[in-house]
């Protein structure tokens, strides 16, 4: 009987909020951006990448419970993100390894929060 030794990989979602890239001078996005794909690269590379984007500021919708839909975001909402990152590693500081590479490239703080396993939505 063989043991796998081998610690189950977790996901993490690693955020940012809306707004939190505006003290960026506009002609330093490209080199940003550049920044931002390499360590995509890179963890594409080390096989812990799952998905990742930037989301268009405030062009949200809410529907409610009853279908009703409504302009967004939420009023209640503090914060809207910005964009994300979804990676799959083995461990919490694993997360923060990454979340740290994508916060220098993008010059602002990440969020990291683990994502709940749900096998029904594989």
């Amino acid at each position: 009987m063989t043991t796998d030794t081998k610690v189950p990989a977790q996901r993490y979602l690693i955020s940012f909020d809306d707004g939190s890239m505006n003290h960026i001078p506009e002609q330093d996005l490209p080199s940003v951006g550049e920044a931002a794909h390499k360590v995509l690269r890179e963890a594409k590379a080390a096989g812990v990448w799952i998905f990742g984007c930037g989301v268009d500021r405030q062009q949200s919708t809410i529907v409610a419970t009853d279908g009703t839909i409504t302009a967004g975001p939420v009023q209640e909402t503090k914060a809207v993100i910005g964009g994300f990152s979804i990676i799959e590693v083995s461990s919490r500081e694993d997360a923060h390894y990454w979340a740290a590479r994508i916060a220098a490239a993008c010059r602002c703080a990440q969020e990291v929060r683990e994502i709940m396993f749900d096998p029904e939505s594989y």
